[in-house]
């Protein structure tokens, strides 16, 4: 399970890099200023819990005796990942679909919160783990 945790966090971390540098050189001069900084927020949200998934599987792998701390990785994993589709993903539809119609805020507009919930809750489940797992690592 390490491993599916750490290789999500490596694709989420080159997508939101060619995300990010898409934004900065081929999206600069067609967004406006405000889109533009809602889909660096999207990508930065992105990256931030592509490291949160690399550091969650190490974290998984050098406490990896315990049942509690492996179920409760797996959720704040899937809770991330979860995340970073909905919340970083709506932001780029948001941005994106606004150069075609911007009616689209209407559909997407309420994913986002939702992927902040699932961050939310990804980081409560690891402060769980790490609040039930009591060996010192």
């Amino acid at each position: 399970m390490h491993r599916k945790i750490l290789l999500w966090g490596i694709g989420f971390a080159i997508i939101a890099v060619l995300l990010g540098a898409f934004g900065a050189h081929a999206l600069k001069s067609i967004l406006s200023p405000e889109k533009l900084q809602s889909f660096e927020t999207g990508v930065r949200y992105q990256l931030i819990h592509a490291l949160a998934l690399i550091a969650l599987s190490i974290y998984g792998q050098l406490n990896k005796t315990n049942d509690i701390v492996h179920k409760g990785i797996g959720w704040a994993a899937h809770f991330f990942i979860v995340g970073c589709c909905l919340f970083s993903g709506s932001i780029y539809g948001l941005a994106l679909l606004s150069l075609i119609h911007p009616s689209w805020s209407f559909v997407l507009g309420p994913i986002t919160p939702m992927g902040g919930l699932c961050f939310m809750l990804g980081w409560a489940s690891w402060a769980r783990v790490v609040w039930l797992n009591k060996v010192d690592m």
